[in-house]
């Protein structure tokens, strides 16, 4: 009987549009140097990528209904200022990642693992008293479609002029073969932000998530929470594509995994708080 009634409540789940994000935005900081946090409404949505999706990989699939409680997401990847806030403070274990001659500031911080980017949420907890983290894949996702279904937050295409990838690629048709190439990230919050008041939610760094990676979304969690059965090795999951990327890997639904160790010149990540 249990087990109809789930299948029942996953159909009517299944059948019901996109939650509206009505008060979505609503901006905060717990501290004069902890990263401006925005409060995302419940809701719930369809995780994962349409079959005919162009560029879509099998690790997209199935798709499948999550529902998520309300939550709060950083504003913007953290930045390099922010990092250097916790390490002046004596926290993040004092490591001051290489900024690959870019500079700090207001620029995304790189070179972070899964681990370090864990440093700087527990820290953060610590200095404000609130429970911070890294935001679920489901969160990622939910807080990056903003209530879209199209392949990225800005419809069916996106261009330079939207986020920072590598626009010598092209996505299927779209004009988004720009020959803009930056090849370095760019400040926080220098193209326009989705629905939901989120900056960089496509380009720019890719953002470490909590979630332990699969090949699949077969046993990937419906509640919003973060996947603690994975593949062997311990893969974790990165979202959002970087400006080394092309098109393709900017889409909402697009994920990789890698090693929680993985540090580059196009990643970083952003934080989530509960409420």
């Amino acid at each position: 009987m249990s087990t109809l009634l789930a299948m029942v409540c996953i159909l009517v789940l299944c059948t019901m549009p996109a939650t509206a994000h009505a008060g979505a935005g609503d901006v905060f900081h717990d501290c004069d140097v902890c990263p401006a946090m925005v409060r995302i409404p419940a809701g719930h949505f369809f995780m994962g990528s349409f079959d005919g999706e162009f560029a879509r990989k099998d690790d997209e699939s199935p798709r499948h209904a999550v529902s998520v409680p309300a939550f709060a997401a950083g504003r913007f990847p953290v930045t390099f200022a922010e990092w250097d806030a916790c390490v002046d403070d004596g926290g993040c274990r004092g490591f001051r990642p290489d900024d690959g001659g870019w500079g700090h500031g207001r620029l995304p911080v790189i070179n972070v693992d899964w681990h370090d980017a864990h440093t700087y949420a527990t820290w953060l907890s610590r200095k404000t008293g609130h429970a911070y983290r890294l935001l679920t894949e489901a969160e990622w996702e939910y807080a990056a479609r903003a209530g879209t279904t199209t392949p990225f937050y800005t419809g069916a295409c996106i261009d330079t002029r939207q986020a920072n990838y590598d626009g010598n690629f092209a996505f299927d048709g779209c004009a988004t073969n720009t020959g803009v190439a930056r090849g370095r990230t760019t400040p926080v919050g220098s193209f326009e932000p989705n629905s939901f008041g989120l900056y960089d939610m496509a380009g720019n760094v890719y953002q470490w998530v909590e979630d332990r990676y699969a090949n699949d979304y077969a046993c990937a969690p419906v509640d919003g929470s973060a996947a603690t059965i994975g593949e062997p090795g311990g893969k974790r999951v990165l979202r959002g594509g970087s400006w080394y990327g092309n098109p393709h890997w900017m889409r909402s639904a697009y994920r990789e995994g890698y090693q929680p160790e993985k540090k580059d010149s196009d990643i970083g990540f952003r934080v989530a708080r509960l409420l």
